[in-house]
Protein backbone atom coordinates (compact mmCIF):
# COMPACT_ATOMS: atom_id res chain seq x y z
CA UNK A 1 0.00 0.00 0.00
CA UNK A 2 1.68 3.44 -0.88
CA UNK A 3 0.67 6.79 -2.15
CA UNK A 4 0.02 6.58 -5.75
CA UNK A 5 1.03 10.34 -6.65
CA UNK A 6 1.55 13.88 -5.93
CA UNK A 7 4.28 15.27 -2.91
CA UNK A 8 4.37 12.19 -0.89
CA UNK A 9 3.94 9.60 -4.25
CA UNK A 10 6.13 5.93 -3.36
CA UNK A 11 5.40 6.65 0.00
CA UNK A 12 4.96 3.20 1.66
CA UNK A 13 1.77 3.29 4.31
CA UNK A 14 1.35 1.15 7.24
CA UNK A 15 -1.85 -1.40 6.87
CA UNK A 16 -3.93 -1.62 10.26
CA UNK A 17 -3.23 -5.12 12.09
CA UNK A 18 -5.82 -8.09 11.98
CA UNK A 19 -8.39 -8.13 9.58
CA UNK A 20 -10.90 -5.19 11.04
CA UNK A 21 -10.10 -3.26 8.12
CA UNK A 22 -10.00 -3.86 4.37
CA UNK A 23 -7.81 -1.54 2.28
CA UNK A 24 -8.69 -0.13 -1.40
CA UNK A 25 -6.32 -1.92 -3.72
CA UNK A 26 -3.72 0.60 -5.04
CA UNK A 27 -5.29 -0.55 -8.76
CA UNK A 28 -8.54 0.60 -7.55
CA UNK A 29 -7.38 4.33 -5.89
CA UNK A 30 -5.28 4.81 -8.74
CA UNK A 31 -8.28 4.75 -11.13
CA UNK A 32 -10.72 6.19 -8.56
CA UNK A 33 -7.96 9.56 -8.50
CA UNK A 34 -7.62 9.79 -12.11
CA UNK A 35 -11.36 9.90 -12.35
CA UNK A 36 -11.93 12.56 -9.75
CA UNK A 37 -8.62 14.83 -10.46
CA UNK A 38 -9.85 17.82 -11.39
CA UNK A 39 -11.98 17.93 -8.09
CA UNK A 40 -8.76 17.12 -6.03
CA UNK A 41 -6.36 20.42 -5.94
CA UNK A 42 -7.76 22.70 -2.93
CA UNK A 43 -10.27 20.55 -1.47
CA UNK A 44 -11.77 20.34 1.75
CA UNK A 45 -11.82 16.25 2.18
CA UNK A 46 -13.22 14.09 4.27
CA UNK A 47 -12.02 10.35 4.65
CA UNK A 48 -14.84 9.49 7.45
CA UNK A 49 -13.94 5.75 7.48
CA UNK A 50 -10.45 6.23 7.65
CA UNK A 51 -9.19 2.87 8.27
CA UNK A 52 -5.51 3.22 7.38
CA UNK A 53 -6.08 6.75 6.10
CA UNK A 54 -4.73 6.25 2.43
CA UNK A 55 -7.56 8.08 0.70
CA UNK A 56 -7.72 10.80 2.43
CA UNK A 57 -3.45 11.05 2.54
CA UNK A 58 -3.77 10.44 -1.57
CA UNK A 59 -6.17 13.81 -1.61
CA UNK A 60 -3.29 15.36 0.30
CA UNK A 61 -0.72 14.78 -1.70
CA UNK A 62 -2.21 15.68 -5.13
CA UNK A 63 -3.33 19.03 -3.52
CA UNK A 64 -5.99 18.75 -1.34
CA UNK A 65 -6.67 21.94 0.97
CA UNK A 66 -7.07 19.67 3.96
CA UNK A 67 -8.57 16.18 5.48
CA UNK A 68 -10.63 15.51 8.34
CA UNK A 69 -10.00 11.60 8.81
CA UNK A 70 -12.72 9.94 10.88
CA UNK A 71 -11.97 6.54 12.57
CA UNK A 72 -13.37 5.16 15.77
CA UNK A 73 -11.13 2.33 16.67
CA UNK A 74 -8.11 3.40 18.10
CA UNK A 75 -5.33 0.83 16.43
CA UNK A 76 -6.25 2.26 13.00
CA UNK A 77 -6.81 5.98 14.22
CA UNK A 78 -3.12 5.42 15.63
CA UNK A 79 -1.93 4.01 12.01
CA UNK A 80 -3.66 6.69 10.84
CA UNK A 81 -1.29 9.08 12.76
CA UNK A 82 1.63 7.74 11.88
CA UNK A 83 0.67 7.60 7.70
CA UNK A 84 0.00 11.12 8.06
CA UNK A 85 3.43 12.17 9.29
CA UNK A 86 4.97 9.78 7.64
CA UNK A 87 3.51 11.26 4.27
CA UNK A 88 4.43 14.79 5.35
CA UNK A 89 0.74 15.99 5.44
CA UNK A 90 0.08 16.18 8.40
CA UNK A 91 -0.13 20.09 8.81
CA UNK A 92 -3.02 19.45 6.65
CA UNK A 93 -4.89 16.36 8.63
CA UNK A 94 -7.02 16.62 11.24
CA UNK A 95 -7.87 13.20 13.02
CA UNK A 96 -10.82 12.30 14.85
CA UNK A 97 -11.04 9.26 17.03
CA UNK A 98 -15.14 9.17 16.72
CA UNK A 99 -18.06 7.64 15.70
CA UNK A 100 -19.00 8.32 11.98
CA UNK A 101 -22.58 9.37 13.18
CA UNK A 102 -21.42 11.94 15.87
CA UNK A 103 -19.13 13.57 13.73
CA UNK A 104 -21.34 13.97 10.92
CA UNK A 105 -23.97 15.65 13.52
CA UNK A 106 -21.13 18.30 14.36
CA UNK A 107 -19.65 18.89 11.01
CA UNK A 108 -20.10 22.41 9.59
CA UNK A 109 -22.66 22.76 6.78
CA UNK A 110 -21.54 22.49 2.95
CA UNK A 111 -18.06 21.80 4.41
CA UNK A 112 -16.62 18.90 2.21
CA UNK A 113 -15.83 19.17 -1.54
CA UNK A 114 -14.82 15.79 -1.59
CA UNK A 115 -15.86 12.78 0.88
CA UNK A 116 -14.77 9.51 0.89
CA UNK A 117 -17.22 6.60 2.41
CA UNK A 118 -15.65 3.20 2.77
CA UNK A 119 -17.09 1.33 5.54
CA UNK A 120 -17.11 -2.37 6.00
CA UNK A 121 -18.84 -3.95 3.44
CA UNK A 122 -22.66 -5.20 4.12
CA UNK A 123 -24.10 -3.47 7.27
CA UNK A 124 -26.15 -0.14 7.14
CA UNK A 125 -23.02 2.03 7.43
CA UNK A 126 -22.82 3.28 3.88
CA UNK A 127 -26.76 4.24 3.98
CA UNK A 128 -26.90 6.03 6.92
CA UNK A 129 -23.41 7.65 6.50
CA UNK A 130 -25.27 9.33 3.27
CA UNK A 131 -28.44 9.95 4.66
CA UNK A 132 -26.81 12.06 7.51
CA UNK A 133 -24.76 13.75 4.93
CA UNK A 134 -27.50 14.68 3.13
CA UNK A 135 -29.37 15.98 6.49
CA UNK A 136 -26.96 17.91 7.79
CA UNK A 137 -26.08 19.49 4.54
CA UNK A 138 -22.19 18.85 4.88
CA UNK A 139 -21.31 18.99 1.19
CA UNK A 140 -20.44 21.73 -1.02
CA UNK A 141 -22.55 22.71 -3.89
CA UNK A 142 -20.19 21.22 -6.43
CA UNK A 143 -19.24 18.53 -3.88
CA UNK A 144 -19.08 14.86 -5.02
CA UNK A 145 -18.85 11.81 -2.57
CA UNK A 146 -16.94 8.20 -3.80
CA UNK A 147 -18.65 5.58 -2.11
CA UNK A 148 -16.64 2.19 -1.83
CA UNK A 149 -19.03 -0.93 -1.44
CA UNK A 150 -19.38 -4.42 -2.23
CA UNK A 151 -21.02 -5.07 -5.55
CA UNK A 152 -23.89 -6.90 -3.98
CA UNK A 153 -24.79 -4.37 -1.37
CA UNK A 154 -27.73 -1.98 -1.79
CA UNK A 155 -28.21 1.58 -0.46
CA UNK A 156 -30.53 4.23 -0.58
CA UNK A 157 -29.85 7.90 -1.08
CA UNK A 158 -30.88 11.36 -2.42
CA UNK A 159 -27.98 11.91 -4.19
CA UNK A 160 -27.72 11.48 -8.24
CA UNK A 161 -25.46 8.73 -9.33
CA UNK A 162 -22.10 10.50 -11.52
CA UNK A 163 -20.34 7.44 -11.96
CA UNK A 164 -20.78 3.35 -10.94
CA UNK A 165 -17.55 1.11 -11.54
CA UNK A 166 -16.92 -2.13 -10.90
CA UNK A 167 -13.59 -4.10 -10.23
CA UNK A 168 -14.25 -7.42 -9.12
CA UNK A 169 -16.24 -7.91 -5.43
CA UNK A 170 -15.65 -3.72 -4.73
CA UNK A 171 -18.54 -1.19 -6.72
CA UNK A 172 -17.31 2.38 -6.81
CA UNK A 173 -19.83 5.12 -7.00
CA UNK A 174 -19.43 8.53 -7.60
CA UNK A 175 -22.53 11.43 -6.48
CA UNK A 176 -23.57 14.31 -6.15
CA UNK A 177 -26.26 16.97 -5.23
CA UNK A 178 -29.62 16.07 -7.20
CA UNK A 179 -29.96 18.56 -9.97
CA UNK A 180 -26.18 19.12 -10.44
CA UNK A 181 -26.51 19.15 -14.26
CA UNK A 182 -24.02 18.04 -17.10
CA UNK A 183 -20.56 18.32 -15.81
CA UNK A 184 -18.34 18.15 -18.45
CA UNK A 185 -15.36 16.59 -16.24
CA UNK A 186 -17.21 12.95 -16.34
CA UNK A 187 -18.54 13.42 -20.24
CA UNK A 188 -16.96 9.89 -21.87
CA UNK A 189 -15.31 9.56 -18.88
CA UNK A 190 -14.50 5.85 -18.37
CA UNK A 191 -11.91 4.84 -15.69
CA UNK A 192 -9.24 2.35 -17.06
CA UNK A 193 -9.65 -1.15 -15.95
CA UNK A 194 -13.44 -1.84 -15.37
CA UNK A 195 -15.22 -4.95 -16.01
Amino acid sequence: MRVVSGSARGCKLQPVPGMNTRPTTDRVKENVFNLIQDHIREARVLDLFAGTGQLGIEALSRGAKRCDFVEHDKTAYNIVYKNTQSARVADRAALHCAEADRFLSQAAKQGYDLIFLDPPYGGEALENALLQIETFDILSANGIIICESAVGDRFAHGFEIVRERRYGATMITVLRRQGGGTDEKYENCDLPGQL
